[in-house]
């Protein structure tokens, strides 16, 4: 259950306002649509007035029903441009770049729990993995994101970018997806640029508290896996069960290697080993009733008047605890003959089935205080998320190069066991003012977040049958007999300044300059600290049959010298220091050169210097650091032609960039417990640059209805690919530039209401409604393209350059991973025009897409998202003087199941598929 429903209340409608207005006023929910209000003119009116407005402008004083939008750049003033048309909503007359707009009426109608899952109905999105958001085709790593205009760190050891399913719809009251670029934004900007705006100031004081449940059918009172952790695990907090003990702690201050010999004894060794948290950590029980989920959510806001000054503040929170089994199965292998063999066919070089189960709780707190003095504003916001995620798996199969299958299990050799404990935390305090002095503003952003992710006692462990014992043996020694244990912490922090400013030209023509310094720093370390179980002399077969608990046990500690030591990679890999620091500055101008014609462009100019250096450990020499130190001018121009009263065209083109990840350049492996694969990075990665083209006609037919028709085309020099390579029995995936892409695609957006009434529908419960159909579809083509002489520098290769051909196969054709070709989002359903009351089918389709080069020349790795459609029922009602929202959701009722494989010639590996369920909510929310 989220806060959504309170949002939309709080903010009003559908009313659209360009980016950067940050302060908007509300609209009680039985108020017509923002988009009405702002639309309804006189009819014989031939011409309107608006502020001019950039990215990032601010009015006076925001039309009631508006959604608040605060991002990056200055603007606003207090001359005036004539523009012609009657319906063109305010944030699409009032910028020229392509953008999107979610509000808080669309997040509630939804009724999606985080941004994540609310801009999957965007057109040109769809969101990989619940996390990561895809502009047009582009993985996440061509989209930034931005909170309140300023830029967030990421807890993901593999990203650099946030995922944004940590933040809950709750804290947010509008998403900007800009598709366009332009210069007052980073120079990072591929397929787009997220802006989330939290809540502010409510237009009158309020108090909220709600709660909810759902249950999962594959999960909910079903056969799942945990094991006990801590007493406060449920609330998303270890209760200290997880603290290195003393030992280790002292342990690892030595910065040696954590192995038996010169450093430490036997018996340091054993005390080491005898101290860390066995069976609570380690034990896997099976349940059959895994609980329901909950969440509870609470709110406050009041708006103060003290003389000319206005005082807003905002306060929200919400926990939520929510449990997920999955069950399935996961393959990998490789391929007979060459690239391009008729008769190649796919081979498993491992085949499990697995069932793993995973307890989420999500923390989450927003706290807000504006001050507003005639046209200056001043905003202070602090952002508190902590997402904590608790699993175990279990599996059995084969990993045919590891153990050869038993005569008595030969599908089920080998019994695997893993539990795990990751905590993200997310700390963002801002401080943001817009100031207007006649002409002439002033925006003033400065920012420092703060993100961690902490995974202690990361386990797993290997069983093997035995054909003598006739059963599961595990001896710490033998191929396929093993127990491991990990460590690992990241901590990601960022600085960010800026100054933007705008001045109104007193000219014959309406111009606006305005330009911008902005200021990042970005600053990581990552260390990981792997061990496993080895006993100094060989485990008879009554203890090699032990449960995990029992064989990690102090008595075997110390009778048969099972002691940890450390497997941590050599040359420093475990542990990283990464930054990036951008000294960025913009200059623009936006004009009406004729009547309807505006004119925006602009140039930003770059210069950063972005390093990964791995730290010496164990007294051994690092492995090289990685060192990018590039400057760029970024061009940006954008024409906007109103040539009717509720048409306009838009043209666009600029250059941008997309930088590597820090993870994707450091030279050490990681393990990624979601794919169950292992990464590697690649120092010698380089920059990519992108030419954007784009076109979009838009045509505002009615009130807040709109057909759009938009076209795009990008050309991305060095793109960066997910590769991947086996070694031995290991698939590991790495990263490399192919030499060259392109892209192009087509959007369409229509949205239309059918109030019955016009149907001539009689009667109070059906003539005050109307049909709603709102769907957006997006056709993406791309291909990476390597010609005769192309070089590149892999994973396995580097540093020295090979042929791109022996890494991106030429016989096929190859999409950029993450691309689909088709997306889809369709609305349909019934709300009422004067109070709150909406039934929604929401459809959404992404067609296949590669997640992965396929190692050593093979296929693709495709992902197949399929078909989801969902059911939202909201309704308001007041009961005893109480205001009442009850939000009833029916989720992915098609039984869509998550599919991942690889095909060759008719034969198929099943990278990883499971059924993903339906799932049911209910939650119920009172505003007093």
């Amino acid at each position: 259950m989220t806060n959504a429903h309170l949002l939309a209340a709080l903010l009003g409608t559908t009313a659209l306002l360009a980016p950067g207005h940050a302060f908007a006023q509300a609209t009680p929910p039985s108020s017509p649509s923002a988009s009405q209000v702002g639309n309804e003119q006189d009819p014989n009116q031939k011409e309107q007035t608006a502020d001019v407005a950039t990215p990032g402008a601010a009015d006076a004083e925001p039309a009631p029903g508006e959604v608040e939008i605060s991002g990056p750049g200055a603007g606003g003033g207090n001359d005036a441009i004539v523009i012609r048309g009657r319906f063109i909503p305010d944030p699409i007359r009032s910028t020229p770049e392509v953008v999107s707009v979610l509000s808080a009426e669309d997040i509630a109608r939804t009724g999606d729990g985080d941004i994540a899952g609310a801009l999957t109905r965007v057109t040109g999105l769809s969101v990989v993995g619940g996390r990561f958001v895809y502009v047009r085709g582009l993985g996440e790593r061509y989209s930034a994101a931005l909170l309140n205009g300023t830029p967030i760190p990421s807890p993901e050891p593999l990203r650099r970018v946030v995922p944004l399913d940590l933040f809950p719809t709750s804290i947010i009251a509008s998403t900007v997806v800009q598709k366009s670029y332009s210069a007052n934004y980073p120079g990072e900007f591929g397929g787009g640029v997220i802006n989330l705006t939290t809540r502010s100031a409510p237009e009158k004081g309020f108090f909220s508290i709600g709660a909810g449940i759902g249950v999962d059918t594959e999960t909910s009172l079903n056969l799942g896996y945990t094991y006990y952790g801590g007493d406060t695990d449920w609330l998303g907090f270890d209760d200290g069960t997880r603290d290195l003990p003393a030992p280790l702690a002292s342990a690892f201050a030595t910065g040696e290697r954590i192995v038996e010999g010169a450093t430490f004894s036997i018996d340091e060794m054993r005390a080491i080993t005898a101290s860390l948290d066995n069976a609570s950590t380690n034990l896997i029980q099976s349940t059959n009733d895994v609980p329901v989920n909950l969440s509870g959510d609470v709110g406050f806001g009041a708006n103060i008047a003290a003389g000319n000054l206005d005082i807003g503040l905002i306060a929200v929170g919400g926990l939520s605890n929510s449990w997920r089994t999955r069950g399935g199965i996961q393959q990998a292998g490789t391929r007979t003959g060459a690239p391009g063999d008729p008769d190649a066919q796919l081979i498993a070089s491992s085949d499990f089935d697995y069932l793993a189960t995973q307890n989420r709780v999500v923390l989450n707190g927003l706290g807000s205080l504006t001050f507003k003095l005639d046209d200056h504003k001043l905003r202070l916001t602090g952002v508190y998320i902590r997402d904590t995620l608790k699993e175990a798996r279990a599996s059995i199969g084969n990993s045919f190069d590891t153990v050869s299958p038993s005569t008595s299990r030969p599908d089920e050799t080998l019994q695997l066991g893993s539990t795990s404990w990751f905590e993200r935390e997310l700390y963002d305090a801002q401080a943001v003012g817009e100031f207007e002095f006649g002409a002439f503003s002033l925006d003033l952003r400065g920012a420092y977040a703060k993100t961690r992710r902490d995974a202690p006692y990361e386990r797993k462990y290997s069983y093997a049958f035995d054909e003598a014992a006739q059963d599961y043996v595990n001896n710490l020694r033998s191929p396929g007999q093993s127990a491991g244990l990990s460590f690992s912490e990241l901590d990601d922090e960022l600085w960010y300044g800026a100054v933007d400013v705008a001045y109104d030209l007193p000219t014959g023509i309406p111009i606006l300059l305005s330009g911008g310094y902005a200021y990042t720093d970005n600053e990581r370390s990552a260390i990981r600290r792997d061990f496993e179980f080895f006993p100094n002399q060989a485990l008879n077969l009554g203890v090699a049959q032990e449960r995990i608990d029992y064989l990690l046990s102090d008595y075997n500690v110390y009778t048969y010298d099972v002691l940890l030591r450390e497997t941590t990679g050599g040359l420093g890999s475990a542990a990283y220091d990464a930054g990036l620091t951008v000294n960025a500055g913009y200059v623009m101008a936006e004009l009406e050169p004729l009547d309807g014609v505006t004119l925006n462009m602009g140039v930003r100019y770059e210069d950063a210097e972005q390093s990964v250096t791995p730290r010496i450990l164990f007294g051994q020499p690092a492995a090289d650091a990685s060192v990018l130190a590039n400057d760029y001018w970024l061009p940006a121009g954008t024409l906007t032609w109103n040539f009717a009263d509720d048409m306009q065209v838009r043209l666009s083109a600029s250059k941008t960039i997309a930088r590597p990840q820090f993870r994707e350049l450091a030279p050490q492996p990681y393990s990624d417990t979601e794919s169950q694969r292992t990464f590697f990075g690649n120092q010698f990665l380089v920059d990519s640059e992108i030419l954007n083209l784009d076109a979009r006609y838009e045509y505002y037919f009615g009130r807040d209805q709109i057909l759009s028709v938009a076209a795009f085309y990008k050309d991305i020099k060095n793109p960066i690919e997910a590769t991947a390579v086996n070694i031995g029995s290991s698939l590991v995936t790495s990263f490399a530039n192919a030499p060259r892409a392109e892209l192009l695609g087509a959007e369409l957006e229509f949205r239309k209401y059918f109030p019955l009434a016009d149907w001539g529908v009689k009667g109070d419960a059906l003539s005050a409604r109307r049909l709603t159909l709102i769907t957006n579809y997006t056709y993406t083509q791309s291909k990476v393209k390597v010609e005769p002489g192309d070089t590149t520098i892999s994973f396995t290769s580097q540093p020295n350059p090979i042929d791109a051909t022996l890494v991106f196969d030429t016989t096929r054709d190859l999409r950029l991973t993450g691309q689909s070709e088709h997306l889809l989002n369709l609305q349909f359903g019934l709300e009422h025009e004067d109070r709150l009351s909406q039934q929604t089918f929401a459809l959404t389709y992404a067609s296949d897409r590669a997640t992965n080069r396929g190692p050593n020349l093979t296929p693709d790795f495709i992902e197949k998202p399929g078909v989801q459609l969902d059911f939202i029922w909201r309704e308001g009602f007041t009961l005893g003087g109480t205001e009442l929202e009850m939000k009833a959701e029916a989720r992915n009722l098609l039984g869509t199941r998550y599919e991942e494989v690889q095909e060759l010639n008719g034969s198929e590996l099943i990278i990883n598929r499971y059924d993903r369920g339906r799932t049911f909510n209910l939650s119920l929310t009172a505003t007093l």
